[in-house]
This record gives C-alpha cells, sequence and structure tokens, in this order.
C-alpha cells in the first residue's frame, strides 16, 4: 500500500485482538491503521475457515461464466453479477446501474446485468492486444484473481473532501477489492498447480550500518546514530522487475509522492496539481514511474524514466526514457507520476540491480540483504520504519539482535477457479453454500 502512514504495525504473530486508546496519550495513524487491519484479519480469516478457500452464497451467486462466440470477433465470456469469497475476502460482481436522463427523442438504455470478458471493471482486457488480451485457445480454465489495492484522491477524486480546499492535502484512502476473470490454459489440475507456483519465495533483512562519512555532518544525528538521516521514514523497497534482470526500487516516503497528471506529449508531461512542498516535489534526476489504472491492474512493469527538467510555473516535466505505451491518453484511467528516490550510478531501467547475499546501501546507513535463491515476483514489498531518536530501523531481530529474514509484506493475489471451458462449453467450478439460518420445520 502506497500510503503516507508513519509505519503499518500489524503483526499477525503477536496475536493482538484489539487497539486500546489511553487517556491523554497521541494518537497516531498506526494505531487506527492496525486496528482497521485487525478487524480485517479476524473477519476474513473467519470466512475463510468456514467457507473453505473459495465460494458464495447460493442464493446471490455470483462469478458463473459462459462461453460467448462470434464470427468475426474475439470470443468472450459472460459474468454474472453477485458476491463470491476467495481466501475470506468478498468480492462483489454487481454491476451498478448507470444512465443518464433520456431526451424526449431518444430511449434510455438499460445496464445490462452481467459483465463480459471485455468490459469487466478491473481487467482493462483490449482488443488492440490480441496477443496478451485474448481468450486462448480450448481447453483453459477461467478464473478469478483479486487484489486488495490502496485508493487515493488522484485514482479517485472524490475521494477529497473539495470544502477543504485545493491547497489542503488530501485525508483518508480506501482500500479497494479489485477482481478480474482471466483464462489459464490447461485444465483444473495444471491450474491448481501453476496457483501453488504464484506466491513469492523471495525474503529480505534490513539493518542500519553508520556509514563511513557520518563523521562529516555531525550535527544531523546523535554523534553514535547508525541510522543517519534528518527525518524519521517510512522505506518501501519494491521488486520492480525479474527478467531480463532483477531490480527493485526504493522510497522513503514508502511510494507515496505521486502527481497526478492531466496530459502527456511525447517526452512531456503536464501535472495536475505540484507537490506539497519541496521535500515532495519532483526535482532534475529523480527517477519517476508513469501509471496508470490499467498498468496497475495488469501488473505491467517498465523502465522507470528520468526527470530532466521542471517548469513549476507551467506544471510541466520533461522525462528521459521509454514512455510505457497509452498510458496518459486513455481519459478516466487517472494517470499518475510515482516518485522512487534512488539515485544508482548504474541504473538498471532506472532500478537497481538485485544482488543476493550482500549489504547493499540504501542511503543514510539503511542496508538490505536479499536471501540466496529466493523467486521475488514484481510488486513484492517490504516497508522498513527508521526513526530519529534510536537512530537505527524497526526491524525483527533474533535473541543475539541480528536482523531476520522476512518475506514480503505485500502484494498478495488471490485466485480461484471459476469454470473449465472445452468445446465451447462452460463446466462450473464455483462452490455455493446456503444460510446457516432456515424456518423451523
Amino acid at each position: 500500500m502506497h500510503g503516507d502512514f508513519s509505519k503499518l504495525g500489524f503483526r499477525p504473530d503477536r496475536r493482538y485482538s484489539a487497539v486500546l486508546a489511553q487517556q491523554g496519550r497521541v494518537q497516531l495513524d498506526s494505531d487506527a491503521n492496525e486496528q482497521v487491519l485487525l478487524d480485517l484479519h479476524r473477519a476474513r480469516t473467519l470466512a475463510a475457515d468456514l467457507i473453505g478457500p473459495h465460494g458464495g452464497p447460493v442464493d446471490a451467486l455470483g462469478f458463473g461464466v459462459e462461453y460467448l462466440a462470434k464470427d468475426g470477433e474475439p470470443a468472450d465470456l459472460s459474468i454474472s453479477a453477485g458476491r463470491y469469497y476467495v481466501d475470506g475476502i468478498l468480492v462483489d460482481a454487481t454491476r451498478p446501474a448507470s444512465g443518464v436522463p433520456a431526451d424526449d427523442d431518444e430511449r434510455a438504455v438499460p445496464t445490462p446485468d452481467n459483465w463480459t470478458y471485455w468490459d469487466q471493471p478491473d481487467a482493462y482486457r483490449d482488443k488492440e492486444r490480441p496477443e496478451t488480451d485474448n481468450l486462448p485457445e480450448q481447453p483453459f480454465v477461467a478464473y478469478l484473481k483479486v487484489t486488495e489495492r490502496l485508493v487515493t484522491h488522484v485514482q479517485d477524486p472524490a475521494i477529497r473532501e473539495t470544502a477543504l480546499g485545493p491547497s489542503l492535502p488530501d485525508t483518508a484512502a480506501r482500500l479497494k477489492v479489485s477482481w478480474q476473470v482471466l483464462a489459464f490454459r490447461g485444465n483444473p489440475e495444471q491450474f491448481a498447480e501453476w496457483v501453488g507456483g504464484q506466491a513469492s519465495t523471495a525474503r529480505l533483512a534490513a539493518r542500519t550500518e553508520r556509514p563511513a562519512k557520518a563523521d562529516d555532518n555531525p550535527c544531523l544525528a546523535a554523534p553514535d546514530a547508525r541510522y543517519r538521516g534528518e527525518e524519521n521514514q517510512l522505506y518501501r523497497l519494491e521488486i520492480h522487475s525479474v527478467a531480463p534482470k532483477r531490480t527493485f526500487k526504493w522510497s522513503r516516503e514508502n511510494g507515496s509522492v505521486v502527481f497526478g497528471v492531466a496530459s502527456v506529449d511525447g517526452d512531456f508531461v503536464t501535472l495536475s496539481d505540484a507537490g506539497r512542498d519541496g521535500k515532495l516535489d519532483l526535482d532534475v534526476g529523480d527517477w519517476v514511474e508513469l501509471l496508470d489504472d490499467a498498468t496497475t491492474a495488469r501488473g505491467e512493469t517498465s523502465d522507470l524514466l528520468r526527470v530532466v527538467d521542471v517548469d513549476t510555473e507551467r506544471l510541466r516535466v520533461e522525462l528521459a526514457g521509454e514512455r510505457p505505451r497509452g498510458v496518459g491518453e486513455v481519459p478516466g484511467r487517472h494517470p499518475l507520476l510515482r516518485r522512487w528516490d534512488q539515485r544508482p550510478a548504474k541504473p538498471v531501467g532506472g532500478g537497481v540491480e538485485l544482488v543476493e547475499e550482500q549489504w547493499l546501501d540504501l542511503e543514510d546507513g539503511v542496508q538490505v540483504w536479499f536471501e540466496k535463491g529466493g523467486t521475488p515476483r514484481p510488486g513484492d514489498y517490504w516497508l522498513i520504519p527508521a526513526r530519529t531518536v534510536t537512530g537505527d530501523v524497526e526491524w525483527p531481530r533474533d535473541e543475539r539482535g541480528r536482523p531476520l529474514l522476512r518475506v514480503p509484506d505485500g502484494e498478495l493475489h488471490h485466485y480461484a477457479p471459476l469454470a473449465a471451458v472445452n468445446r465451447g462449453r462452460a463446466q462450473d467450478l464455483r462452490r455455493a453454500f446456503g444460510p446457516l439460518a432456515a424456518p423451523p420445520a
């Protein structure tokens, strides 16, 4: 979650059940957020224990799949409305009613009840990309992919309270359950084996080590501090790519420094708003990622772009690098620039090359270590809080004080098979459950 948080303190291994406020104490965003995550964890664990890995209510069972074929057109799927649970997460395929007032000389078009493979809201399938987006040859398994994403006012302007005025920052963010119905070429047994191999096995450790030239600025931190930063930070290290080389990117602000994009013209991007201050603005030499709703949903990565010029008056930024195709050209997909803070001497697509079994420097004494033999996935991330009071990072350690290896904090995907499609027929693979309460006999 690329949010502007002090830290995210949810730790399932501690078995906490609630966060309790104490009188006269400071209220922190991390406490409130931990309670939200505790509630989500409890509700979803209970749902998964009762329902199993996936299933839906028999009276409102969603995500029924029907194969549709039309001459001269790419094959399609009909996706029925309703609800389904995947790993305890509620996924709702209800199609919202829409429309505009009809003039006297036209008739209002009713909203269809079902989605289709091509118009489902979070998958961004494109018939102009047949090599990646067309349904595969049969047999295949139509499956549900579920991801939870953070949404800010940049992706959904309705979140911002306009009464506060444009000069004030946004307030709270939102978590969104995003779903996609996709296709895996093969049978259900092969699909189950594929799902088993999707989990990341990468592990990372973090620590602080006093930089060699720390005495050059003795007033910035305590003399014996290993973390030499001037401010408390929430570092985010995120896997950027795994082929042809494995690279990562990092941010000292949890990747939360983003700028809405009003237009894209070649190497020039016009922003819809400026940064809140000089610290959260763009400077020449920064590395940024040009994204929109579609690239985020597809999990697509491209080379990071380097800022070569900033026109603060016109909010116009010149970028160097290969811009991802189509981003910023489709209205309604909320394009944005996300700033990353690495400044590698020899960048690999704008990122830092991932080297195993070696302490890698980020900045100000913060170092990371990748375990040998792990299989990272693009989007995997770890959060590393750094604090000036302790001059250290907050990271779990063993009894001898050595940093422990940890699996990623995210990004997690959840999968459920919906239908096995062969010879134009869809065999239903969903599971259904009835209500616990029933009328008396």
